[in-house]
């Protein structure tokens, strides 16, 4: 039995969850209705989803925007979480007399807003002709100082003399970071790698700004195009904002466990 005393907060609770799922909710009913019952506010579920999908196949080319982001997204998450991983690891285990002003200087660099470097950034790819390429999208965010931080404090739980105890049995400082640091530090990349593929998945901006032709675009580039007419179809945006949500919400549910720990810096 419940106690009476816990009433309140279990009504709280449904509260605060239900204006939570509503959003979600409310995304799914609309990509099942027409514009007309979605601009009249109708929240239950209709019967035009297949139609609102096949609108948006004649319309946009839907696959090949879920495909760049995907390619986009996966290549950045595995290089920058390995890069920054990397930096993490010297940062925190190895022992220089520079290394703590360095990683000021990179803390620095989380202050700097990414609007104010984005014209020199785009300049500079430009030069190096990687217009609507990949590592245009990913050059910018291979390494970032968020990440770096992250890695860095938990492997403050990294054990000391188990690197000691491997150079005794002649283990060379990668096949340390290969064979032991990343093993034990699964829960800190499974958190590392949701942020990133999160952060990369949804971005807008910067590939607005570097992806220039239309074969380039990503999902939130599709999206925003859909609602900049004269006339939005609602129903086929819903369907839309479906499938670009519908990864990251994936990943994120089958790494929550490993994402919650690697928050708090758990170390296997």
């Amino acid at each position: 039995m419940i106690q009476r005393r816990l009433i309140p907060t279990y009504i709280f609770l449904i509260i605060v969850a239900f204006f939570s799922v509503f959003p979600f909710y409310w995304m799914i009913s609309a990509a099942t209705n027409t514009t007309f019952d979605v601009a009249n506010g109708k929240i239950t579920f209709g019967g035009e989803l297949l139609t609102n999908f096949q609108n948006l196949l004649a319309n946009y080319d839907l696959w090949r925007a879920m495909g760049n982001s995907f390619l986009y997204a996966v290549v950045q998450t595995l290089l920058a979480i390995v890069i920054c991983s990397l930096a993490g690891f010297g940062f925190e285990l190895y022992h220089d007399k520079w290394k703590d002003r360095l990683f000021s200087v990179l803390l620095l660099a989380m202050m700097i807003p990414q609007v104010a470097t984005m014209i020199p950034l785009f300049k500079m790819l430009s030069s190096m002709k990687l217009l609507n390429s990949v590592w245009g999208f990913i050059l910018p965010s291979l390494s970032t100082p968020f990440l770096i931080m992250l890695f860095r404090q938990n492997s403050r739980n990294f054990p000391v003399d188990t690197m000691e105890a491997a150079r005794i049995d002649g283990l060379n400082e990668f096949q340390i970071f290969y064979r032991m640091y990343m093993p034990m530090m699964k829960a800190t990349y499974a958190a590392a790698g949701v942020i990133t593929f999160m952060n990369a998945w949804n971005s807008y901006l910067w590939p607005k700004v570097i992806m220039t032709m239309p074969e380039a675009q990503t999902m939130p580039m599709l999206i925003a195009n859909m609602s900049g007419g004269y006339t939005t179809d609602y129903g086929m945006l819903m369907v839309g904002v479906l499938f670009c949500s519908v990864p990251t919400m994936v990943v994120f549910f089958i790494l929550q466990k490993q994402f919650a720990e690697g928050i708090t810096g758990a170390v296997k």
